[in-house]
């Protein structure tokens, strides 16, 4: 791949202002899956682009809104809560992808329609709980710590199978496969390590216990690695940056560590 494709004269991703800029953006991210797509001999339309829109204020989701963007992924439950809130006259689908805390649950049970970043069972009954009082259900991905990094939310893989056999108690939700974040590394060979290894748990549970994963879903892959991770199998790629532009903070803000 080019990293440098999509990016401006001065290395870093140009700034959706209008919806055209979105649609430009938007292709150009298109075009780049399905290169890796073919490049892996797969189907284009077997992936999902999720376009992230943390961080980006009211106005500009909207231009992206009419630029096609109805699914929009969001870290933080305070910020997507209220971005919901301010944008209900659209039809946007909010999809949580960063970490939860169980006091929390109730505001994702109100508006999410897919939660990316489970990986307790305190969270799971917090998330069923509220969702049987609102009478919903929601998509979920468990996710998993592929990197084997103490800093990164997501549990071990050794603990996958064990947790995901729990799930069937909390019926609200709709289990739809494994989420990762790679390790943050120019190395792509440390990068594809931690997809490639997310894939094959994903395979070895298929053989076992299908029923327990649903669709069997790899989310996986952002701005700087998405195309890796298509050619390692990824469903759904959650890009930010390479569609809205670049951030004023880095990476380590939006997916905070562990305490």
């Amino acid at each position: 791949m080019d990293a440098n494709e999509g990016l401006n004269h001065d290395g870093q991703y140009s700034t959706a202002i209008t919806a055209e800029d979105f649609r430009i953006n938007i292709a150009e991210v298109n075009r780049r899956i399905e290169s890796a797509a073919h490049r892996a001999g797969r189907d284009p339309h077997e992936i999902e682009l999720l376009p992230v829109s943390k961080t980006v204020p009211q106005e500009r989701i909207r231009e992206a809104v009419a630029a096609g963007c109805h699914k929009l992924g969001e870290n933080k439950v305070q910020e997507a809560h209220r971005k919901s809130g301010e944008m209900a006259d659209l039809t946007i689908d909010w999809s949580v992808i960063g970490h939860l805390q169980s006091n929390k649950a109730r505001d994702v049970a109100t508006f999410a329609s897919e939660f990316q970043a489970l990986d307790r069972l305190k969270v799971a009954a917090a998330l069923d709980r509220r969702l049987h009082a609102a009478g919903r259900r929601l998509d979920v991905y468990v996710q998993v710590n592929t990197s084997a990094e103490e800093s990164k939310f997501g549990m071990p893989p050794e603990e996958l199978l064990g947790f995901l056999r729990e799930l069937p108690q909390f019926p609200a939700l709709n289990v739809q496969g494994v989420m990762t974040l790679a390790v943050f590394s120019s190395d792509i060979d440390r990068v594809r390590t931690c997809f490639q290894r997310l894939r094959t748990l994903r395979d070895q549970i298929r053989e076992t216990d299908p029923d327990l994963i649903g669709a069997g879903k790899l989310s996986m892959g952002m701005s700087g690695d998405y195309e890796v991770a298509i050619e390692e199998g990824a469903n759904c790629v959650r890009v930010g940056q390479a569609i809205f532009g670049k951030r004023a903070l880095p990476d380590s803000y939006y997916w905070p560590e562990k305490g």
